[in-house]
């Protein structure tokens, strides 16, 4: 994609450095783990967080979650998967079409597609819409993961 923005950061304002992670709530974690497991993501870490600092971060009260930080092989970048035990999630849409304003996606460049679809299926992946190849250069999917996470998988073919 092209920057169109003519305005960069001015000399001594703050800027982001890098993305550190992105958060998932989901409602089973072990089947989450499991799932970005055979994706290839490692677990890095799990914890249980409570407490008035929680609260505070959030905007919530009385939070009790347990997360699980999974890496992707490079290091470079993390999902964190959430469970929230108080207070409960709302339910979502498992289904909601991929346009649907706050829908999470996220997007990992995978090598043999076909090898990833086969594994993660037992997981409750399905294809959203197809596996499509676009130009030459790669082939593309979108896919439900844990909690109807879309997941878009590309893969470099040229």
């Amino acid at each position: 994609m092209k920057n169109t923005d003519r305005h960069s950061p001015r000399p001594g304002r703050g800027t982001v450095q890098r993305l550190d992670n992105i958060a998932m709530v989901v409602d089973d974690l072990p089947s989450a783990k499991a799932f970005f497991a055979e994706l290839g993501l490692e677990l890095e870490g799990e914890a249980t967080l409570e407490g008035s600092v929680v609260d505070r971060v959030v905007g919530l009260h009385g939070v009790r979650t347990d997360i699980a930080m999974m890496r992707t092989p490079d290091g470079h970048s993390r999902l964190e998967l959430t469970r929230y035990h108080t207070p409960s999630s709302p339910a979502g849409d498992p289904h909601a079409p991929a346009n649907t304003l706050g829908t999470q996606r996220v997007m990992f460049a995978v090598e043999d597609m076909d090898d990833i679809l086969d594994r993660l299926r037992p997981h409750g992946a399905e294809l959203v819409g197809e596996l499509v190849r676009f130009e030459t250069s790669h082939r593309l999917c979108y896919l439900r993961g844990p909690a109807g996470i879309i997941v878009a998988l590309a893969e470099q073919t040229g």
